[in-house]
């Protein structure tokens, strides 16, 4: 027999490719032809795609199928699961849907779908969950996200909007041309530079970095590891502790300060605030000043480095850059409001290859040349509940109904969620503290969940229902910080008896009577072409070409030109304050805000300031748990997507996620390469494998996050998911972002026989023959 082989574009959030197809198999993921430095995750994707884990029909949680509400939720996780026909769990779905918003309305209802899902804009697991759930009578929702929550509500207030963290930022082009001094506060770590939320045609962060090596810029990396310094950038690295950042600015500002090379000229003109912010770096309320060498005594840094650092800020054309990381701890407000005001006193906001940036070495894309015309995009309609939670307040909500909680300068009470429909996410990954998680998974009645794996999530479902993955439908993708929109063409038959997200909830939408609002009377081809056509327009009207859709399908892709003119963050507000103000209280950068002072929120101070984490290396904790633990995004998957994957499997050490420790710190405990160890604090313990690196500051242990939740007896996590060990508290109750990079840790061998990992495994989930009901 011959074999027939087939080539179909397209994308994912790690890039774009060409799916090879032999005889109905995935057989390998080619690059795309444009893409100069594909993500080795595109490797995992066959053998994920035709995975035993896998999800092949519908499937009901036994107690659940038997007792309905009234079964015992914490046998999720460990109960079998029965297989039921599609119409049977489209019908269990519809009635505990209709039951949960007719008994205890709509808020009762929690639209989960946290994640990044698929790259597909139409197909796009978060969208439709929302989409369906808001036609169909309204739920409750998130608000921000977790990866950049803090800043997304503390920027509107600073400088009116949060536009910057998403990757519009002072370009590529700008900074090559006119920056002198890059300080990169969080590293540039390329392993982020895989990914861009929307899929990328190319990844373009190494090729920006290697002209910045031949251009005069000089890097200097902020960070507690030197693995966050790209190869061969020549950058210098100056270690510090974790969540310190902020002290170190606050002794740079004060030597400008001291020194009178301050801008007061840009700070008179542009800036609301200085003089409070300046009492507070003289110490006039506290008494303390905001010296270099007070700041040495937080953050590790010598002063003289601080000192040095900033007269060489003052004399150069300097871009101050904050990763996305930063701020995902408590109090993380504070480095990206004191990042602003150190370059508000050095007065090169607004000016080429100068100011503030966030986003360079978080994600690709970020400062890449870009016209300023939409992506392709899909509205989830409006929300009739009109109910929505901080995104990372999800196990607080659950476990506290009806309490009080603050969030941005508003006093609400949590809903009593008796229904959680899940899709697109796992938050048994991007949560912190996964042990109160599961007790506040117990509390909802009924949990269903979209899911194309068997993930930590599916197994704590109620009602599961297998989704095609991307190759299993058609699609269009695109980025805002990428100038290529992808075709994304059906490559494969569903896999066992999966269906596309759209047509699911396309069935449950005729079920609960409102169909035509969520299909709008498109099916999947026409809502792609809709989609495309959308776009085009947009782009049309700004003056750039663009294909007929038929034209782009063919081809597979469409591209953007390279904008003409650079982009320089704040430039039109710099050239004229009054015709550009700011959508800030004053129409200027806020460095005093009256807004946040008028919150009353003490741990959130209403200018730039040091708040000492609960946990940090200066804290007393750090008696007991002397170090703090880094969780940062792996470079061998997305977040846990693809860890089931050849590529992150062969990343582990002993199947367990590894953790990086210094050779002396590991000598301390006895540890030695390659062992299984301990990691634990109060909140929860995991396993992983040792892994001694120099390059990892004393006091530090670094792990990657993403291993799929695996826990086993006696509270004891055994694949090495570090957020078992995170905290699940807000930044402060103004964001009310997670705070999982304030964490202390201690580590120690494992000595017993290691327990076996069982992430993969599937005996707990014998599937019982197909029922009648």
């Amino acid at each position: 027999m011959t074999s027939s082989t087939a080539r179909f574009p397209s994308l994912s959030h790690w890039g774009a490719f060409t799916a090879v197809v032999t005889d109905g198999r995935l057989v390998s993921c080619e690059p795309f032809a444009h893409d100069s430095a594909p993500s080795p995750i595109l490797q995992s994707m066959p053998g994920m795609v035709h995975s035993d884990l896998r999800i092949r029909r519908p499937a009901v949680r036994q107690g659940w199928l038997a007792q309905r509400q009234g079964s015992d939720r914490s046998a999720r996780g460990s109960e079998a699961f029965v297989e039921v026909d599609w119409d049977v769990a489209l019908d269990l779905v519809a009635g505990e849907l209709a039951r949960v918003r007719g008994d205890h309305g709509p808020a009762a209802l929690f639209g989960g779908s946290y994640g990044w899902s698929s790259a597909g804009r139409l197909h796009h697991a978060r969208t439709l969950t929302h989409r369906f759930l808001h036609a169909s009578g309204g739920c409750t929702t998130q608000a921000g996200n977790y990866s950049w929550g803090a800043a997304q509500f503390l920027l509107p207030y600073v400088i009116g909007t949060y536009a910057p963290v998403t990757g519009r930022v002072t370009d590529w082009e700008s900074l090559l041309g006119h920056t002198e001094l890059f300080i990169a506060f969080g590293g540039i770590p390329l392993r982020n530079a895989q990914i861009t939320s929307g899929g990328a045609g190319a990844h373009s962060t190494h090729e920006w970095l290697a002209r910045a090596r031949e251009s005069a810029i000089r890097f200097v990396v902020i960070s507690p590891t030197r693995g966050d310094v790209p190869e061969g950038l020549q950058a210098e690295w100056i270690p510090i502790r974790p969540n310190t950042d902020t002290a170190m600015m606050l002794g740079m500002a004060h030597t400008l300060l001291l020194r009178n090379l301050h801008d007061t000229n840009f700070l008179d003109r542009y800036c609301e605030g200085f003089a409070p912010f300046a009492d507070y770096l003289k110490g006039k309320q506290d008494g303390q000043p905001k010296t270099a060498d007070w700041a040495a005594t937080i953050c590790g840094v010598d002063a003289d480095v601080i000192r040095s650092l900033a007269l060489k800020a003052a004399g150069h054309r300097t871009l101050l850059n904050c990763t996305w990381s930063l701020q995902r701890a408590q109090h993380g407000e504070q480095p990206y409001w004191t990042s602003i005001a150190l370059a508000a006193m050095l007065g090169q906001i607004g000016l080429p290859g100068g100011g503030f940036a966030f986003g360079h070495g978080s994600i690709n894309g970020a400062g890449t040349p870009r016209p300023d015309v939409p992506a392709p995009e899909m509205s989830a309609g409006p929300n009739p509940a009109r109910s929505i939670i901080p995104v990372a307040r999800f196990a607080d909500m659950l476990l506290q109904p009806g309490e009080p909680y603050a969030f941005n300068g508003k006093q609400d009470v949590y809903p009593d969620i008796r229904m959680v429909y899940w899709a697109g996410g796992n938050p048994f990954h991007h949560h912190q503290d996964l042990n109160r998680l599961i007790r506040a998974w117990e509390k909802p009645e009924t949990i269903v969940v979209h899911e194309s794996w068997w993930t930590p999530t599916a197994r704590r479902a109620d009602i599961v229902l297998p989704a095609t993955t991307t190759l299993e439908r058609n699609d269009i993708g695109g980025s805002s910080r990428d100038r290529f929109v992808l075709a994304m063409h059906q490559a494969l038959a569903p896999q066992g008896q999966s269906r596309n997200d759209f047509d699911i909830y396309r069935d449950l939408a005729a079920r609960a009577g409102c169909e035509a609002a969520f299909t709008e009377n498109r099916d999947e081809t026409t809502w792609i072409r809709h989609i495309y056509d959308s776009m085009a327009t947009h782009w049309r009207a700004a003056g750039f070409d663009s294909p007929e859709f038929d034209v782009f399908w063919e081809k597979g892709y469409v591209r953007l030109p390279a904008p003409q003119k650079s982009f320089v963050l704040m430039a039109d507000f710099r050239e004229d304050p009054v015709a550009h103000a700011l959508k800030t209280p004053s129409g200027k950068i806020e460095l005093y805000s009256e807004r946040i002072a008028s919150f009353g929120y003490d741990e959130c101070p209403p200018h730039p300031a040091w708040v000492p984490p609960t946990e940090w290396l200066g804290a007393t904790h750090a008696q007991r748990w002397p170090l703090h633990l880094v969780t940062s995004q792996p470079a061998d998957k997305l977040h846990s997507q693809m860890d089931a994957g050849i590529v992150s499997r062969t990343a582990k050490i002993h199947g367990r996620q590894p953790v990086r420790l210094h050779p002396t710190e590991a000598a301390r405990r006895g540890i030695h390469d390659g062992a299984i160890v301990r990691v634990f604090n109060d909140r929860g313990s995991c396993l992983a494998g040792a892994m001694l690196d120099e390059n990892v500051s004393l006091g530090v242990v670094v792990m990657s996050t993403g291993a799929w939740f695996d826990p086993g007896d006696l509270g004891l996590e055994r694949h090495g998911n570090p957020n078992v060990l995170t905290a699940d508290l807000g930044t402060s109750r103004l964001t009310q972002a997670p705070s999982a990079l304030s964490a202390l840790v201690e580590i120690a061998c494992w000595t017993d026989d290691a327990p076996p990992v069982q992430a993969f495994d599937l005996p707990q989930f014998f599937l019982l023959n197909s029922v009648e009901i």
